[in-house]
């Protein structure tokens, strides 16, 4: 049985591959074994399942019929490899964090601190920016990026939605005339995140818009959008959490209460050969859990 489960791991390889040599670059075995392996799936099923040319690979109907089974094999079987991972006991090393500034909020902190404290023989070490980093150049292990994630090469995985208020101070705000709908912001001076798309979305009920923005204020961190808004330099959109205490103080009075902001998601990015048994992997994993019960 133990080797028809290997075949089958080694044939959906091939399959996902487009090749021999590629299942076996892959797995780490020659060419040979690989198809010594799906010759071996092939004599005990008693059914052709690739067609083979001097080019290419080609599923038969009885091959493309087995190869969801055979990745449900392998699937299963990473789910229990890390299932075992994440509790294996005492682990340690190094893992390197990165988290936009931006998005640092008090639960975040508490999940960090509660991971490290939890794992007391992992050394962090967190990098907290917002400009985007390269996290293969960088040595980054785990990154938090918000918003629409662009196609890459890195495995991700949503780990909650990250609320934001829309602030100015009175003396910017009090002069104007209240506005009624998000299009009346669009002639309003806007302090932007230049990680940020010059877009800001709105929601009320089922009704959506989405203007673009005027900044001439563009700043590449966080904290910089409450203080230079805080002083009177425009609008800016910013954690709802970090706003809290300046609304309450009145150094910033929020605008167009009747419409709230869209929260972006925000994920947890890694590179795609991290080990399932790797920190990375326990880290996203706790982080999954936590900050989904926190927020």
């Amino acid at each position: 049985m133990l080797d028809l489960l290997r075949a089958m791991a080694v044939f959906a390889k091939t399959v996902e591959t487009g090749s021999f040599r590629g299942a076996a670059r892959a797995l780490g075995l020659s060419p040979s074994v690989v198809s010594h392996h799906v010759a071996q799936l092939e004599s005990a099923l008693d059914v052709a399942l690739l067609y083979r040319t001097t080019r290419q690979l080609r599923l038969t109907d009885d091959g493309a019929k087995l190869l969801a089974a055979a990745r449900d094999v392998v699937a299963a079987a990473e789910r229990g490899v890390e299932a075992l991972a994440l509790n294996a006991n005492d682990p340690s090393g190094q893992l390197a964090v990165a988290v936009p500034a931006s998005l640092i909020s008090e639960p975040l902190f508490a999940q960090l601190a509660a991971f490290a404290t939890k794992f007391p023989r992992v050394a962090l070490r967190m990098h907290f920016s917002d400009v985007q980093v390269d996290i293969i150049r960088e040595g980054i292990d785990v990154a938090l990026r918000a918003g629409s994630l662009k196609d890459s090469s890195l495995k991700s995985k949503k780990l909650f939605a990250f609320p934001r208020t829309l602030v100015a101070a009175p003396a910017y705000a009090d002069p104007r005339r209240p506005p009624r709908t998000p299009r009346d912001l669009v002639a309003w001076d806007w302090i932007r995140l230049a990680s940020r798309p010059p877009v800001a979305t709105f929601v009320r009920g089922r009704r959506r818009q989405q203007i673009e923005l005027r900044s001439r204020l563009i700043v590449d961190n966080g904290d910089a959008l409450l203080r230079l808004a805080r002083h009177g330099a425009g609008l800016a959109m910013v954690p709802t959490a970090t706003a809290a205490a300046d609304l309450a103080a009145g150094s910033v009075v929020e605008i167009l209460p009747e419409w709230r902001l869209e929260s972006p998601n925000v994920y947890a990015v890694w590179p795609a050969n991290a080990a399932r048994s790797s920190l990375t992997m326990r880290l996203v994993a706790f982080l999954g859990t936590s900050m989904t019960s926190a927020t």
